[in-house]
């Protein structure tokens, strides 16, 4: 299933490419926080939940949360020049996620704002694929991404970004007992080929 997964990614990387006039790399440091949700009568589940989050299920009480934070660095290629109007952009992405316990490849599907001739927002929903998840956790993650960027010059940007996990990545969990990602992300873009 990875391997037809990676496969399918190169094969759209590779189209969307040959389509695109320009397309960016990019690259920095990804701050994880990772919420997970108990109650204390999800006590079968503990064994892979500690070798997942490091904490235990077997803190007393309902409703109990803890918090785990983790950084890790990302890299991608952002698909740049497909406009919808003068100021709107689809910007559609493949980027690999590096952090403990959970690397991940996603692929934002982006609408870019241009608000000013250096300044813009965008925002849309992520699709994350986990790489090696544990017994128990769940591989396919949705998140919305919500971001800004500032042209440095021409060819290089500064970007940061917010990745709000919405997926339950606990097998079998619920609103009591779960697991979300959510992420912060600062770092540069250096763009290639020419606008059409």
């Amino acid at each position: 299933m990875k391997k037809l997964l990676s496969i399918f990614l190169f094969l759209t990387a590779t189209l969307l490419m040959n389509s695109c006039a320009l397309f960016q790399a990019r690259i920095g440091a990804s701050l994880q926080n990772e919420r997970v949700g108990y109650s204390d009568s999800n006590t079968d589940t503990n064994t892979d939940l500690e070798a997942t989050t490091g904490k235990g299920f077997n803190a007393k009480g309902l409703n109990n949360e803890t918090s785990n934070n983790n950084t890790g660095v990302y890299v991608g290629i952002s698909f740049l020049d497909i406009s919808l109007t003068d100021k709107l952009e689809f910007q559609p992405e493949i980027n690999f996620i590096g952090i403990k316990d959970f690397n991940q490849i996603q692929t934002p599907i982006l609408l870019k704002y241009n608000i000013a001739d250096k300044f813009s927002a965008y925002a849309g929903p992520n699709f994350g694929f986990l790489l090696d998840t544990p017994e128990g956790i769940n591989s396919f993650n949705v998140a919305l991404d919500f971001g800004l960027s500032y042209d440095i010059s021409e060819k290089f940007s500064i970007e940061t970004r917010y990745d709000w996990g919405q997926t339950n990545l606990l097998d079998g969990g619920d609103s009591d007992n779960y697991i979300k990602l959510n992420s912060f992300q600062v770092g540069v873009a250096y763009k290639f080929g020419s606008k059409k």
